[in-house]
């Protein structure tokens, strides 16, 4: 109070994971009437935290998650270095892939040893890293805490709680599915994405863009590289976006409600993707105002009614223009 409560004007607070009990103060502070400052505080997001601010702040905070640079913050040209190093300034800006792919694994294992036991985790750093690079290795796929907690040798209880760990710490995205009664039955898993694409790329330990092209994961990196920028730039909250499939293997891998709107979003890593039944059945079944096809190649292209294959280059325009 002492020291906080004579300024005015914007007052930064960094790193306030190391320091929660200063939200009682800022509470304090925050009630002054006539209103002489406003308080940015930044951290990492975890359960303890969230808590103690809710508690002693309600009514009095907003919160807004900060994500990599975005396509508007770079060239075009550097779309594909953007996809492959990640959006961490240090990590995009880097001289060199090496010397990206260098800073990305330092921030793994520092992330695990030191930010996440601050953050209250008091799971093993090695196990952490153990499990964050299995998600990896699960990346755009529907979780299976069965399958994993066999492989690590604990419950289903247990191997949630790692997952939660890492979704607080906004480094892994869970995309809930979509329920709707469609008289077919619909898969109610969630997928599972490491939200940083240049972090799932040193998890895989795939440091140059060659070795990028020629892994499995190829496809299902550039879904969830995809699919964190639609995010992002539609500054789109929670409960506004989500996957669809069904056991009859249709799917939609993003489907982004707002309102009475509904945008549609299949993400391929193809220079020319085709109309395909599963893109037909989502634009009917879930009554599409308009289905986009993102692709890696370079041309725009009408693949049907309201169905259009879009490139990376027009994608920041599209999204722009949509709601």
């Amino acid at each position: 109070m002492l020291a906080l409560a004579p300024l005015k004007g914007l007052v930064v607070l960094d790193e306030i994971q190391r320091r929660p009990d200063l939200f009682p103060a800022l509470r304090v502070l925050a009630d002054r009437r006539p209103t002489r400052t406003r308080f940015l505080v930044l951290g990492s997001a975890s359960p303890a935290l969230l808590r103690q601010s809710s508690e002693s702040l309600a009514g009095r905070v907003g919160f807004h998650d900060l994500s990599g640079l975005s396509l508007t913050e770079i060239p075009q040209s550097a779309l594909t270095s953007r996809w492959l190093r990640g959006g961490f300034p240090r990590s995009f800006l880097a001289r060199d892939d090496a010397a990206s792919f260098a800073w990305r694994r330092n921030f793994i294992r520092t992330f695990v040893e030191r930010d996440l036991p601050q953050l209250g985790v008091t799971i093993a750093a090695e196990t952490l890293r153990r499990f964050w690079t299995m998600l990896a290795h699960h990346h755009a796929q529907l979780w299976n805490s069965s399958e994993l907690a066999r492989s690590f040798g604990v419950s289903d209880k247990t191997i949630r709680g790692y997952l939660d760990r890492l979704s607080d710490a906004l480094v892994i995205r869970q995309l809930q599915p979509w329920h709707e009664n469609l008289g077919k039955r619909q898969v109610k898993a969630p997928k599972i994405y490491v939200r940083d694409s240049g972090l799932l790329h040193a998890l895989l330990n795939l440091p140059t863009h060659d070795d990028l092209a020629a892994h499995p994961k190829v496809g299902a990196s550039w879904e969830g590289f995809i699919i964190e920028v639609i995010i992002t730039q539609l500054r789109l909250h929670a409960s506004e976006y989500f996957f669809w499939r069904t056991y009859q293997q249709a799917e939609l891998d993003l489907l982004v409600v707002r309102g009475r709107q509904r945008i549609g979003f299949e993400i391929k890593h193809a220079a020319a993707p085709v109309l395909t039944a599963s893109m037909r059945l989502a634009m009917t079944d879930l009554k599409l105002d308009a289905l986009h096809v993102v692709h890696a190649g370079t041309h725009s292209y009408p693949m049907a009614e309201r169905i259009r294959a879009v490139p990376p280059r027009e994608l920041t325009e599209l999204l722009g223009g949509l709601m």
